[in-house]
């Protein structure tokens, strides 16, 4: 998927990659008076609100689940890494549109420009998701050693997000209803995908098209370690695998095939 050439570009111009998550980093709170810190304020306050709210007002509890704390830990792991996964295909969809005089005035790589969406997705994750694990070990709900079983399902789902953002991407470019489409068709997906609600509560004849869904096993897998403290059950992953690396090829492709029409288009 990714070239000797291609990686050389990277690390060459790893300077203007880091240069630019950190600059975006800092653009969203320049003229904020608490800054930075409202990275920390909004995730905490988004957790608080589903805690009390979903395990002490609603008394929300799930199937087979004791703890007081299960809802709103199964509606974080659910609602936290989606918001990942809409953050990459969302920024992914425009980033050649946005960065439009850039790519008409300067050379580099333009797989610096996926990287870059990634990295800067990942940062705001990362700062939410270390208080969300905060959270978990206070209130005694820290998983244990399955927690880091964790980390090649993150992987996948970015591979997937960065593998879609890239083909709308391009696509975006020659077609602009490609954005508007999508934007609409991920609420329904939302929607359909178990973050919510559980999927044993989906009537069974419905439940069989979860399987169609990729994003279901993903979040299902999430679920599974934060909240039952179990291992995912890696087979079920094996589909979204398969589409995350067919995405990725396929955005490769479009984007080497098309990067000088993007040009002249932007």
């Amino acid at each position: 998927m990714i070239s000797s050439a291609m990686l050389r570009g990277i690390w060459a111009y790893r300077g203007f990659i880091l240069g630019s998550v950190k600059r975006e980093f800092q653009s969203k709170y320049r003229n904020a008076m608490l800054g930075a810190a409202w990275t920390v304020l909004n995730p905490l306050a988004m957790i608080l609100v589903y805690t009390i709210i979903f395990a002490q007002v609603m008394q929300s509890k799930l199937p087979g689940a004791a703890s007081q704390f299960a809802y709103s830990i199964y509606l974080c792991a659910g609602i936290l890494t989606w918001g990942l996964f809409a953050e990459i295909t969302a920024r992914g969809q425009n980033m050649f549109l946005e960065q439009a005089n850039l790519l008409k005035k300067i050379s580099f790589p333009r797989i610096c420009l996926p990287l870059i969406v990634v990295l800067n997705a990942c940062v705001n994750f990362g700062i939410i998701f270390s208080l969300f694990v905060l959270f978990l070990i206070v209130s005694g709900q820290f998983p244990g050693w399955v927690f880091f079983t964790l980390f090649p399902v993150l992987l996948l789902q970015i591979l997937l997000a960065i593998g879609l953002g890239m083909v709308l991407g391009v696509l975006n470019v020659f077609f602009r209803d490609v954005g508007q489409f999508f934007g609409i068709f991920i609420q329904f997906w939302f929607w359909l995908t178990p973050i919510v609600y559980p999927a044993s509560i989906v009537p069974p004849e419905i439940r069989a098209y979860l399987v169609w869904n990729p994003l279901a096993p993903i979040i299902a897998s999430y679920q599974a370690i934060l909240v039952a403290g179990r291992s995912p059950e890696w087979a079920s992953l094996l589909p979204a695998a398969l589409l995350a690396v067919a995405l990725c090829v396929l955005g490769m492709k479009l984007f080497r095939k098309r990067a000088g029409e993007m040009v002249d288009e932007l």
